[in-house]
């Protein structure tokens, strides 16, 4: 198990002897459902791919002129004489770095879409965390987990205590 399901299930532990008169209600949510639904989260991914998708165009533009700068100077690197041939090879080295540089700035972790993503999701991410809240305390939760198709911090959970569809109601009435 790795740390971070090993500290919350500490917490749920401590918690839950701390509170041991008391019943405690936990909850679950699929959070990849909800951003399915969420038709602010579609647009906000729509947003995104409207600012992702030019990048990865000249991305993979700059990417087809330099392998056909690569094929090229194999056909013809037989003709160089030494000096020509560095000087070819020093080129596309450096059209390569430059390929290199423009997939970091624009891709990378700190990347330009990365900083978007994060400008145009946090907001909704909020809203999420939010309606979330509001239906467990309105279905007296005192936990809700999160379970999706690539994390599995909740290994088991009855469907009866499944809120994803009423945090995604609560979401689309905007209440």
């Amino acid at each position: 198990m790795n740390t971070r399901v090993l500290s919350l299930l500490a917490a749920v532990v401590i918690l839950g002897g701390g509170l041991a008169g008391a019943q405690q209600r936990i909850a679950y949510v699929n959070s990849s459902k909800i951003f399915q639904e969420y038709p602010a989260a579609q647009d906000a991914q729509k947003r995104i791919d409207a600012i992702g998708n030019p990048m990865r165009d000249s991305l993979e533009g700059m990417q087809k002129d330099l392998q056909a700068r690569v094929d090229e100077y194999q056909k013809k690197e037989a003709l160089f004489n030494d000096a020509t041939k560095k000087s070819e090879q020093q080129k596309l080295l450096d059209l390569e770095r430059a390929v290199q540089e423009y997939r970091n700035t624009k891709f990378g972790q700190d990347g330009e879409l990365a900083r978007e993503t994060e400008r145009i999701i946090n907001p909704i991410r909020d809203r999420i965390k939010a309606a979330i809240a509001v239906v467990a305390k309105e279905e007296h939760y005192n936990f809700v987990f999160d379970k999706t198709e690539q994390i599995q911090i909740l290994l088991y959970g009855d469907a009866k205590d499944d809120i994803t569809f009423k945090v995604i109601d609560k979401l689309k009435r905007g209440k």
